[in-house]
Parts: C-alpha cells; structure tokens; sequence
C-alpha cells in the first residue's frame, strides 16, 4: 500500500503543509519515493503567466543540463524564472543530482499563431523529446512536466525529509492545488518516474492500490497511436492515460471515467436511463476496465479534484473540509492534519458507485452516483 494526500483551497499555501500530513500516515509507505504535484503556482520571487509553460525534472549531470538548455533555446523559449531549491544533498539518498530543475518559460514566438490544442500537443511533445533525450544517455535528465501553472517534484526518501532537504518548508513556493505520494515499493524498482501522481497534457492521477489489469490495459492503449501513451515505470500510470482518454480524445464529461474503469453491471444498466449509451461505452473500453482494489485521486487543468474507487474498496479514501479548503487522505489522521478547524460530521468516504468532485471554486464538494443521469455531449 501507499499513502495519497491532497490539498485544495482558494487561497495559496506551502506543500510541506501537506507533507506534514503524510507524516501522520508513515506506516503505510517505506521511503522508496516522493511525489509531488503543484497547481496554481505561487512563487516567491516571481509572478508568472497563467499560460506560461513549467519544467519540472532533474538534470542528473552538467551534460545534461547543457543539452536541455540547448534544445530549449533551438526551439525558441526564454527562460522567465529559474527557480533555485535551497537543497541540501547532504539529506538527499541519491548522489547524482546536479540540478533540480523548476524552471518558468516564455512560449515561442512561433506558437502564437497556434491553437489551444496544437500547443497542448506541442509541449506534451516536448517533454517527450527531452524524456528520451535523458534515456538515450543514460537516464541522466528525468522530465516530469511541463505545463503552464504546475509543477512536479519528485525524490527518493521519506516526505517530510525530502521536502526539508529541498527546502519546501521556506513556504517559497505555493500552490492552490497539492498532490502528494508516499510510494511503497511492492512489485518494481526504485524509479523516479514510477512515483506518483502521474501527468499528461493537465490531467494527474495518484493511486492506492494494485492494478491487475495492467498488461491488457497498457496494451490496449499503446495501441491507440497516441505519442504520451508511453513510459508505464507503475501500473498505476494508467489511470492518468485513461482519465486523458475519457476527457481529452472520446471529449465525454468527467462522470463517464466511473463508468470506464468501473462500470455498472448490464442488470443495472438495463434500468439506467442512459443504459443503451453506458452499454456502448462499456463494449467500446472494455480493456479499460480495472482490476482493484485501488482508491484514484484526480485532478484536471481547471483546478477541479476528484476521487473515486473500485467496487473491493479496500484501499480506502476520505473527503473533508471547509468552503474554500478541503482535503482528500488515504486515512482519517490525513485530513486531520490538512484540515483540523473542519466539521468532522461532514467527511465522506465514498462507495463503489460514487465519484467525489470538487469544483474550482471549492465551495463544497460534490458526491456523483453511477446511477445517476449525467450530460452527455450533443452529437455533430
């Protein structure tokens, strides 16, 4: 098992608040991997561009930082920010790092005459390109993102440590939106890009749990031809590409990924009021159907945060907070420490139909049953 923790308020505030709650849920996890996600980015010495894009990786030698310069500055971006972490290797476990790279950039002048979606695709491209570039020598650049107003941070050790070691608890960097993994390592190697969550053109996922269904799943969609459909180092990673799949390539609400990875069984579907649609989905992604148990953890470009799980629910998950700020965890002891001036009457933990959605403007959270209707796009 892992340990999952998110934060998402209206206001900024510091990751390492919520590295402090992963310190309350350290027997599920063994310091084989930290992952962090940053959305809505606050810096403290910089004030960027919504639309500007964020590097997030590691250059592990100066090789490598010398050619991620380069082919930056051959495709023609300008760095706005370079963010310099106050690190101390001394704390770190790994010895080759040159250089953690959180860097703000200005677009090329050449995309301004781009559409939305040709530039999403454009910087997915890109990260792909510098992430083979590394593997091509040696494993000596690791790319996690990049994306305007996010930002990935990943390490080898326990939470509360690496977030002090990278110096996170200066508060220099914040955030509206903070996605946290403890990884245990159960069935794979120590490898930085199989720490969660998992990114891919805005859409991150973070998993507790196993996924069985892993092979057909990842076959399935290698198959599909996409270019990011690529990496799986966990196979939780798959999560992310079906959410991507599901929102961004079949265009159908966020409701539909339930029915997707879980969906209802045909007697149910039978009395559904879009039971004819739901059987068609269900026949169309069958090999997208997973395995648990495993409790997801979600969030989407605009801010909005989700939460579902699987019909075992072993692998459990709790909700709570205020308007404004609210918390998911693995455990209660989690949100406790996220959230503790909350009203504890109102956390939920969701069942095996349900997908708990928190909207950008974080007033209150929003509990979606599979049986209910949902608004499906209207056909061209």
């Amino acid at each position: 098992m892992c340990r999952l923790a998110l934060k998402t308020a209206s206001e900024p505030f510091s990751p390492y608040t919520v590295l402090q709650a992963m310190e309350a849920m350290q027997e599920g996890y063994d310091g084989s991997g930290l992952g962090l996600l940053l959305r809505g980015l606050q810096f403290a010495d910089y004030s960027h561009k919504a639309d500007e894009p964020v590097l997030s990786g590691i250059a592990h030698t100066e090789a490598a930082y010398d050619r991620l310069n380069n082919f930056m500055q051959s495709r023609g971006f300008q760095i706005q920010y370079d963010h310099e972490f106050d690190v101390d290797l001394t704390r770190i476990e790994a010895r080759d790092r040159y250089k953690y790279l959180l860097r703000v950039y200005r677009k090329p002048v050449a995309w301004e005459v781009l559409s939305r979606i040709q530039i999403e695709n454009e910087m997915m491209m890109i990260r792909l390109a510098l992430r083979k570039d590394g593997e091509d020598h040696g494993n000596d650049l690791t790319i996690f993102s990049f994306w305007p107003d996010v930002a990935m941070i990943k390490e080898v050790g326990w939470p509360l440590g690496v977030g002090e070691a990278l110096g996170l608890d200066s508060h220099r960097i914040k955030s509206r939106v903070c996605m946290a993994q403890g990884r245990q390592n159960t069935n794979w190697g120590i490898n930085l890009y199989a720490c969660h969550p998992f990114f891919i053109q805005g859409i991150a996922t973070m998993t507790n749990g196993e996924n069985t269904a892993f092979i057909p799943i990842k076959d399935w969609l290698t198959g599909k031809g996409f270019p990011g459909y690529i990496g799986y180092q966990s196979d939780s990673e798959v999560f992310a590409h079906i959410l991507h799949y599901v929102v961004k390539q079949l265009r159908l609400p966020l409701e539909a990924y339930k029915h997707v990875i879980t969906p209802l069984k045909t007697e149910e579907l039978k009395t559904h009021p879009q039971g004819d649609f739901l059987l068609g989905l269900r026949d169309a992604c069958r090999r997208l159907i997973i395995d648990g148990p495993n409790a997801v953890i979600g969030t989407l470009p605009d801010e909005t945060c989700l939460l579902v799980m699987d019909a075992k629910k072993m692998r459990p998950a709790t909700i709570g907070g205020k308007p404004g700020e609210w918390a998911i965890a693995s455990e209660m002891c989690g949100v406790d420490a996220m959230i503790p001036d909350r009203d504890q009457s109102l956390d939920f933990q969701p069942m095996r139909q349900h997908t708990v959605i928190v909207p950008p403007d974080r007033q209150e959270f929003k509990i979606w049953s599979q049986f209910d209707q949902f608004h499906l796009p209207q056909a061209a």
